[in-house]
């Protein structure tokens, strides 16, 4: 017997509230009071038996729970953007479908979409996640951001960024009683693995780092996807192998540090994919062209 869905207005209300992380700018989005969006979120996490905000110096901020739970509930109320529009058979010129890795979204393009959208405030931006190579023929997908070599046959794949290999952690992990000081002490510590494609990614690391290993068969945690692989490493669970598009962020906000300076880099990279027949559409070409910059940025 198949789980009761909650509350859909509940769930528009705890993703626009973990969006913002303020009940106020979720009221004002959805149009409702504030304490509408209070008695949704309540109501939500009622149904679901757990809380999914605590508030920390009156900021509001997600429980862990709340955390996994977020981009799953994002993906679907994209779906049913998306299946929306298949079904009225909408053609918007101004419409414009991406597909990428839902670690990817997550980390890297979410955070930065804002300035296209600045940018372009005439182009609706649809973000779905996948894995598989796209079919365009299909034409519900616009572009794709895909991790590889680039060698698809029948699309057009541009070149936006490659990763280093590294080891991330809490700040926390550098302190206490054993700290973490050089990679020996790697053995110490709980690893935290991501399946999907990046299983081999510590054993690479150990290896160029001079160290055995075996030292990557040791107890330790494996996810699905990145990037619950890097919240566990800021919850300070244990040390993540990270990737530059998947911590840059979290470095750069002191939610993780870099404890060695050992880099290595992968021999793949991320791609904007696109259909390889005819001219670029207009909304197509401008999101190219901010994407690749992104790409190019450090910040």
């Amino acid at each position: 017997m198949s789980a009761r869905l909650p509350s859909l207005n509940g769930l528009r209300a705890f993703e626009a509230a973990a969006r913002h992380l303020s009940f106020t700018q979720a009221a004002a989005e959805l149009n409702v009071t504030q304490t509408a969006i209070s008695h949704q979120i309540r109501r939500l996490e009622e149904e679901l038996g757990l809380r999914l905000f605590v508030r920390k110096n009156r900021a509001l901020a997600l429980t862990a729970k709340a955390k996994d739970y977020l981009p799953g509930v994002r993906a679907a109320f994209n779906d049913l953007r998306l299946a929306t529009d298949r079904l009225l058979r909408k053609d918007n010129a101004n419409v414009l479908t991406i597909s990428t890795l839902a670690s990817l979204a997550a980390k890297w393009l979410l955070p930065r979409l804002s300035t296209f959208q600045e940018a372009h405030p005439g182009i609706d931006v649809r973000i779905t996640t996948s894995t598989g190579l796209v079919d365009f023929k299909s034409g519900d997908v616009d572009a794709a951001i895909r991790y590889g070599r680039g060698h698809w046959p029948g699309v057009r794949a541009r070149w936006l960024m490659a990763d280093e290999l590294f080891p991330v952690c809490s700040p926390a992990l550098l302190q206490g009683e054993r700290p973490l000081r050089c990679p020996q002490d790697l053995a110490r510590y709980t690893l935290l693995h991501s399946s999907g494609g990046y299983d081999d990614d510590w054993r690479l690391w150990l290896t160029a780092a001079g160290l055995p290993s075996d030292i990557s068969k040791q107890r330790g945690l494996t996810f699905d996807l990145i990037f619950m692989t890097v919240q566990a490493a800021i919850d300070g669970i244990g040390v993540a192998m990270g990737r530059t598009s998947y911590v840059r962020d979290d470095i750069a906000k002191g939610r993780l540090v870099v404890p060695f300076k050992i880099a290595l880099p992968a021999d793949a990279g991320f791609y904007l994919v696109s259909p390889d027949a005819g001219e670029e559409s207009p909304k197509l070409r401008l999101f190219r062209d901010w994407v690749v910059a992104a790409a190019q940025s450090k910040s």
